[in-house]
């Protein structure tokens, strides 16, 4: 495969598992237990822990030598940028946390349905960021083995993508009583990702100095996300330990991808 065709298939994959993972409101009548949603929980925290250290930060150390002594200078500033980013989002778009029941974001009049579908799409902002600028800067460098490692990140994400377009969809049919909405929002929900996807691919691979810094950037976006909403959700379940080793199961799955590819 081209080093094109790699960028479109990393791309589309991480939109196509969303919607299938949505797809899964047509067999599941009651709902998910406590207990799966907890592994679905865990198992996205670990790989996203996991594609933050490997596939991003890693790569935007190695891509500052030249800042000399000042090579931590990208990666600290672009993490800390990234946080920043998902606080503001936090603070702006209305969204519903379904575990904990609670809400944030601007006071205005949004049904609880659309709340759930923001709060999912909050969380794939980063993903897809992530996706294309790994992608981006790989590409940009010509390296097969560095294409092939943003390839096995977008993959990575795809899989724990599958859990969350059931995390969003399957709280929304439970809210609307409808599958067909709930599929559909659940869908548009990633959307977001081959979006941003696009734009996070276009900035790596044109601004080649701003690289390390975007990389930086969506592995602190992700993180947020981690530590802000996945792991606390995943911990009230009261399931702790199942959702701790599954996201130790997602965290080495990564890893692996990630070594192999």
């Amino acid at each position: 495969m081209t080093q094109l065709q790699i960028t479109i298939l990393g791309i589309v994959l991480i939109f196509i598992s969303t919607a299938l993972g949505s797809a899964l409101v047509y067999f599941f009548k009651n709902g998910i237990s406590p207990k799966i949603n907890t592994i679905f929980l865990g198992f996205a925290a670990g790989v996203m822990v996991s594609a933050s250290v490997w596939s991003l930060l890693i790569p935007a150390l190695e891509q500052s030598i030249s800042y000399g002594k000042l090579s931590f200078l990208p990666a600290s500033v672009g993490f800390i940028l990234g946080g920043l980013f998902l606080v503001l989002l936090d603070k702006l778009v209305p969204h519903f946390h379904n575990a904990t029941n609670s809400e944030e974001g601007l006071n205005v009049k949004v049904k609880k349905s659309v709340r759930l579908f923001l709060a999912v799409t909050l969380h794939n902002m980063p993903e897809g960021l992530a996706v294309g600028f790994a992608l981006g800067a790989a590409g940009a460098t010509g390296n097969t083995t560095a294409v092939m490692s943003a390839l096995g990140l977008a993959i990575g994400i795809s899989i724990q993508n599958f859990t969350e377009g059931a995390a969003v969809a399957l709280p929304i049919k439970a809210t609307t009583g409808s599958s067909h909405k709930a599929f559909i929002m659940g869908a548009i929900s990633g959307l977001v990702e081959p979006i941003c996807a696009i734009i996070g691919f276009l900035l790596a691979s044109y601004i080649q100095v701003l690289q390390p810094w975007l990389l930086a950037f969506a592995a602190g976006a992700m993180i947020f996300v981690v530590v802000e909403d996945l792991i606390p959700d995943a911990q009230t379940s009261g399931h702790s330990h199942l959702g701790t080793w599954s996201a130790m199961l997602g965290f080495v799955l990564m890893m692996v991808m990630d070594i192999i590819l």
